[in-house]
Formats: C-alpha cells, sequence, structure tokens
C-alpha cells in the first residue's frame, strides 16, 4: 500500500482514508507483491505436470492473458452501463485513470483489484486441468506484471526508443485521441484484428 495524500494529481475514491490506501501501490510495492506470489503459484505446480507439459500450459497461458487484457479493457472497463451503481463501478475500476492518466500510484493495478481478477482466472484453469492449470496461471501472471509495468512506463517514462515507443504512441493514442480504441496495451496487434487500432492523436467526432 501506499500513502494516499501522496498523490501527485489525486482523485479521491473513498471518504474512509484506509479503503483509499487499497486503491494505489507504488512500483515496489507491486514488484514485492508478484516477486512473492508467482514463484510460491511454481512451487504449488511443481510436480503437477512434465516440463514440456509446464511450457506448453505456461505459453498458452501467456497468450490467453493477451485476449483477456485486450477483452477486459475493451467490454470491462470502458463499459457504459445505465445504472448508477455500475457506473461507479466501472469509474472506481477504470474511469479514474482516465481522469487522471498520470497518477504513478494508479498507473498499477492495486492488488484488492489484481488478485480477485487473476484469482477467478486460475480457478477456471483448476477446473480444466487440475492443479496443473497452476502452470497455464503462472503464465498468465507473467503476461499480467508485462502488461502492468508497461503500462506504468508508458505513463511516467520516456521510453524512446525503437523497441518502447511504439507501445508509449500506442497507448497514448487511446488517451489523448479516441478512447473507443487501442484497448491493447501489450499485445498491440490484437487492435489491429479487431479494427480498433487508432493511429491519430485527434479524437475522433
Amino acid at each position: 500500500m501506499a500513502d494516499p495524500s501522496s498523490h501527485s494529481q489525486q482523485v479521491q475514491l473513498f471518504s474512509h482514508p484506509w479503503l483509499e490506501r487499497f486503491t494505489v501501490i507504488t512500483p515496489v510495492g507491486f514488484a514485492i507483491t508478484w516477486a512473492v506470489l508467482t514463484p510460491l503459484l511454481a512451487w504449488l505446480a511443481w510436480g503437477s505436470a512434465t516440463t514440456m507439459q509446464a511450457i506448453g500450459l505456461g505459453i498458452g497461458g501467456l497468450m490467453f492473458w493477451a485476449i483477456f487484457e485486450y477483452s477486459l479493457h475493451r467490454w470491462a472497463f470502458h463499459w457504459k452501463p445505465k445504472n448508477k451503481l455500475m457506473q461507479s463501478f466501472v469509474y472506481i475500476m477504470h474511469g479514474n485513470h482516465h481522469d487522471v492518466p498520470n497518477d504513478p500510484l494508479r498507473n498499477l493495478m492495486p492488488p484488492i483489484a489484481s488478485i480477485p481478477i487473476t484469482g477467478s482466472v486460475w480457478l477456471v484453469f483448476l477446473a480444466l486441468f487440475g492443479i496443473a492449470g497452476t502452470w497455464a496461471f503462472v503464465g498468465f501472471i507473467i503476461g499480467y506484471i508485462i502488461y502492468d509495468m508497461l503500462h506504468y512506463a508508458c505513463h511516467q517514462w520516456p521510453m524512446k526508443s525503437r523497441i518502447w515507443l511504439p507501445f508509449k504512441k500506442h497507448h497514448m493514442r487511446h488517451h489523448y485521441g479516441a478512447k473507443d480504441g487501442n484497448y491493447a496495451i501489450s499485445a498491440l496487434f490484437l487492435d489491429t484484428i479487431m479494427r480498433s487500432r487508432v493511429t491519430s492523436l485527434k479524437p475522433a467526432k
């Protein structure tokens, strides 16, 4: 957790200070959380599959992450419900990020949101593959970590190299161009496949 009063551009989501603390996280807090949980998951899965099976499941989980990332961002985080309660939920989950996109304490998903979301996927993998499904979940989590670190970098770092600049441009067009496009953060090709790619910073009319 982090002190929510240290926001550079704070949007307060909850009036209770302890609830508010759970909505923010520092890069160090993010790194510690997943540096502990990811090896623990691998330990839990150890011995449940052969080496090749574990690698295959891990790669499958990583690929599934790309689809999950795009789908969650496009159809859940940018959902426009008519119900006011659900509107508040969407705002807490993602809408506040568009209001204050460069708040360093909200450029990474806090565990209060990431653990329940990813945990539900783990249950699905366990139902499909048994305990060996944890290897697919490890791949999924690696994809998630790459995504969230990349998202943080897009907002907080220059990313001027030929490798990283395309990611930053792609995401900045989502924020400052047409918000209904460029939903992918790490698997940019999905926006091309799904015909949601935005190539201009000019907002769509």
